[in-house]
């Protein structure tokens, strides 16, 4: 990898006025690290029209306009992520015409991206790279990595596939038994019932209530899906779990107004151990939900589609696991269009 300097050491060096394009959850999560190092944020601001005198960390958000004309020379950090076309419009149309960069943070657990946590994991990046079956995904693998380390938005773009594209690697016309894992309101069985021609059965596991509430009113309508209010997990147990209702909410951020105790299965229990198709989206919880599937992946062999971008390590991680589990499956990597790095799926195949 032939990068010499990640972004949070380029941002401790500049003299340029560094201003951060959004609020919420992404922006504090960069404030957080910015302020480990001693960099400031000169100001904050939001696209023209949505800025309505309120503040953000004791400052007043300002307009685009106002940072052009306070600034006359500036770097951009971009907060939040969309996967809309037009603010992806608007997010490269920036980019090509100002220094801006997405700084990456991970949407669970701890740590940063830097060249010293990926020269750290060297081996391991390799290692979970020379698993990959086609060239498109080593691309996608590299891509991903350049992007965490600089922060620079182009390398997504160049390695986005269209989900119609991914689909392809699939067997689709074999799966009758599947388990989504972290099916929110029913959005990704509705498309696996619209994909798979033979398909018989949808385990739907949802551990939010609310979230649950919509998935079981789907079920109601499709009597393919059975829902299920548990996490996928890797033992039957009982979890303190973030009850905001997010379609992000997790185990590992936890607001402590906002949490219930809610039940834990492992998808072996879920499904017997049989099951032709595993979708595993749980929000950081990943390794865990692999884990409960180790007899039914032993026993009969399911393709997979894993979320692969909640955590740092996920990239090489997730990979190795899986092979470990499943050593026979084909691993592909693939990325829909999204900024920052999410929306980045392992596809397994048999």
């Amino acid at each position: 990898m032939d990068i010499k300097q990640d972004l949070w050491s380029y941002l401790e060096q500049t003299d340029k006025p560094i201003v951060m394009y959004g609020m919420g959850n992404g922006a504090d999560k960069i404030l957080e690290r910015l302020d480990a190092r001693n960099i400031e944020i000169a100001d904050f601001f939001a696209s023209d029209g949505f800025v309505r005198g309120h503040s953000f960390h004791g400052k007043t958000v300002l307009s685009f306009s106002e940072i052009k004309e306070k600034y006359p020379d500036f770097i951009i950090l971009l907060s939040f992520a969309s996967s809309l076309d037009n603010m992806l419009d608007v997010f490269y149309s920036m980019n090509g015409e100002y220094e801006m960069y997405a700084p990456d943070v991970p949407v669970t657990g701890d740590g940063t991206f830097t060249l010293e946590y990926y020269n750290e994991n060297k081996d391991k990046f390799d290692l979970a790279r020379s698993l990959l079956a086609d060239e498109a995904s080593k691309l996608v693998f590299d891509n991903v990595i350049k992007y965490k380390l600089t922060g620079k938005i182009c390398y997504l773009k160049e390695c986005e596939t269209l989900p119609s594209e991914a689909l392809g690697i699939l067997s689709t016309g074999k799966y009758e038994i599947c388990v989504d894992a972290g099916a929110y309101n029913g959005d990704t069985a509705k498309q696996m019932i619209n994909d798979f021609p033979k398909l018989k059965k949808i385990y739907a596991l949802e551990p939010d209530s609310r979230n649950f509430k919509k998935l079981s009113a789907y079920s109601e309508e499709e009597c393919r899906v059975i829902p299920i209010n548990a996490a996928a997990w890797n033992e039957n147990t009982l979890l303190e779990f973030d009850a905001s209702g997010n379609r992000n909410a997790n185990f590992f951020s936890l607001n402590t107004k906002k949490t219930v105790n809610i039940p834990a299965r492992t998808i072996d229990s879920v499904c017997e151990s049989k099951a032709d198709y595993i979708k595993y989206d749980v929000e950081g919880a990943e390794k865990n939900a692999l884990l409960g599937s180790k007899n039914t992946l032993s026993s009969s062999s399911p393709d997979m589609l894993i979320s692969v971008y909640h955590r740092n390590e996920d990239l090489f991680e997730l990979p190795l696991l899986v092979h470990r589990l499943s050593p026979d499956s084909k691993l592909y990597l693939r990325k829909f269009k999204y900024v920052p790095a999410w929306d980045l799926n392992l596809y397994a195949v048999n």
